[in-house]
């Protein structure tokens, strides 16, 4: 499995509806398991910045992840960025390498 960081700005309209995030993050998380059920998630953060989340989570390739991050759009993203995350170790072994 590889580990990917989900970065999410919400539309306006739904980020008005404060006192609905947790029913609408409820229906995101539900949706997401139903149909990507190899995802397994390890964090999940507010964000007071240019995004208004953040999820760590893991898939085993880059499809499912692109999956999560239509389906964070068909509910009211605005922006969905998914990154790929490469361990410390590696990337210092990767160095090694050049």
């Amino acid at each position: 499995m590889r580990t990917y960081i989900l970065m999410t700005k919400l539309s306006a309209e739904v980020a008005s509806k404060m006192k609905d995030r947790e029913k609408i993050g409820q229906r995101w998380l539900d949706q997401v398991r139903k149909k990507c059920p190899e995802v397994k998630f390890i964090a999940h953060y507010g964000l007071l910045g240019s995004f208004d989340f953040m999820d760590i989570y893991e898939a085993p390739d880059e499809e499912v992840a692109a999956k999560v991050s239509m389906i964070s759009r068909a509910n009211g993203a605005s922006q969905a960025e998914s990154w790929t995350a490469i361990p410390y170790k590696r990337i210092v072994e990767l160095a090694d390498e050049i």
